[in-house]
């Protein structure tokens, strides 16, 4: 099977977000089990240039925006196995960031048609194409209504991801004829039109022949209007192609055994070297050094979706018990003054680092005793993982990817990988933290617990096979989704 990844980013090129991970880890995956998978996407200014000398450009021609062509060379790379094509054109794409431009609708119409220009181009007809979130969603949709009379591309087939839905690409209605090229048709029938705007996202939610979340109770909510952003209608119209894949991480990237950004290198079986990264944070951030006091940690969004408001809430509560928090991430002024400002009531109980630093992540994995994501929503989520990897017992509230990783400690049965909390409310919060706390001082319990954590199976392997199958049933089928 040959199969185009469609993205707006990928690790290690660029990242903000889940989907560079995805994108950079799937794929390989995808390639182990006789897949020939290949990654497109734009060649952004910020591309360290360790990885732009060996690029070698392979096509060169015209992309149609609207009335206007606009150049678009292709650049191959090589990359630990996998094909990766990168989309150059500097007027779009030679900026200091990702996205968040006046001018993103024209950016992203650009991209979805340079990628499906750049097929007939370098002459590799997929037979799946796998879009990923609103920057590609258009491609499906271009595809089924325009592409498809090409050579080529009838028999493509499409699967379209959702990583986070509260982001669609929602612009003013003139865009569609400046700048995508189509006619009012597409938005009188109701494909892309959205409370009087277009909705990149929904063109690839009404055309694509498959529709994937990143964790199989997302897919689920989405089709309620609580987490649904107005688009859970058309979710339920197509639950019979909605499909909830959970995503993984890279078990070689995160392995505290190997992980050479951590001060001392531990397994499950050698878990009490884990107290030497303790240590290290504790004098780093200029905390106690008590290897008793338990080290809770959050690495994170400072954002209301990412629970912030929760935890503004009892902050104050938390920090009565015998815990010391120290907090990694950046995100709205208010959350960050908010905790700056506790840091400074609390000297010898909490620490912030506003900003972000693989390396301080990773050490702070390696440190922490309890893990915080009380997310008011939450697609997968990757922390909660990546935690328990390291032995850091994960607190969460049960909602998307964090309900189906992490299953709450049952004292009755000795079963369970870390605490959860089902409603979002501080207080809620507040009692399932003090709870963890409270097993954390029954060292037999928690080594238990711990153990349970660090020895389940977080890679990318049954995310893969359940995408290969996935591609196999469409390449199976001789029709196409038709709408």
């Amino acid at each position: 099977m040959k199969i185009l990844f469609a993205v707006s980013e990928c690790g290690p090129f660029a990242k903000s977000g889940g989907l560079a991970d995805v994108a950079g880890s799937l794929p390989k995956e995808l390639k182990s089990l006789g897949t020939d998978v290949r990654v497109i996407l734009p060649k952004y200014g910020t591309i360290s240039e360790e990885y732009k000398q060996k690029m070698k450009k392979v096509k060169e021609f015209t992309v149609s925006v609207g009335w206007r062509n606009q150049y678009c060379g292709i650049e191959e790379l090589i990359h630990q196995g996998i094909t990766y094509y990168f989309v150059d054109n500097e007027y779009y794409f030679k900026r200091e960031g990702l996205y968040g431009y006046f001018d993103d609708g024209e950016r992203f119409a650009y991209l979805n048609r340079a990628i499906l220009e750049a097929i007939a181009e370098l002459d590799f007809y997929p037979d799946v194409l796998h879009c990923h979130d609103w920057h590609t969603a258009m491609i499906p949709y271009l595809l089924r209504t325009e592409y498809y009379k090409r050579k080529g591309y009838g028999l493509i087939k499409t699967v379209f991801t959702i990583h986070n839905l509260q982001f669609q690409g929602i612009f003013p209605k003139e865009v569609l004829e400046d700048l995508l090229g189509l006619d009012y048709q597409s938005f009188q029938s109701g494909h892309l039109e959205f409370f009087g705007n277009i909705n990149f996202m929904k063109g690839g939610l009404v055309a694509a022949d498959k529709i994937t979340t990143v964790s199989p109770t997302y897919k689920e909510e989405i089709q309620t209007p609580t987490f649904g952003e107005k688009l859970d209608g058309l979710l339920r119209a197509r639950k019979e192609d909605l499909i909830g894949i959970l995503n993984g991480i890279d078990e070689d990237f995160y392995n505290p055994a190997i992980d050479p950004l951590i001060d001392q290198n531990y397994k499950v079986d050698t878990y009490s070297k884990k107290s030497v990264n303790k240590k290290e944070i504790q004098k780093k951030f200029g905390l106690p050094q008590s290897a008793a006091t338990p080290l809770l940690v959050m690495i994170t969004r400072l954002t209301k979706q990412k629970g912030l408001d929760l935890v503004r809430c009892v902050l104050r509560e938390i920090l009565q018990e015998d815990v010391q928090v120290v907090i990694l991430g950046t995100g709205d002024f208010e959350y960050e003054e908010y905790l700056r400002q506790a840091a400074r009531v609390y000297p010898d109980k909490l620490k912030v680092y506003t900003g972000f630093s693989e390396e301080l992540a990773h050490k702070l994995y390696s440190a922490a005793d309890l893990f915080l994501m009380p997310s008011q929503f939450e697609p997968c989520g990757l922390g909660q993982m990546i935690a328990m990897r390291y032995g850091a017992i994960p607190i969460v509230r049960e909602t998307g990817g964090l309900n189906d990783t992490v299953k709450a400690y049952n004292e009755f049965t000795g079963r369970g990988n870390g605490f959860s909390f089902q409603n979002f409310n501080a207080h809620d919060m507040l009692y399932t933290v003090q709870r963890a706390l409270s097993f954390y001082h029954d060292q037999p319990v928690w080594k238990s617990i711990v153990k349970q954590a660090m020895e389940k199976d977080y890679s990318w392997a049954q995310s893969a096979f359940s995408y290969s199958q996935l591609y196999a049933e469409l390449v199976s089928r001789s029709e196409t989704h038709v709408f």
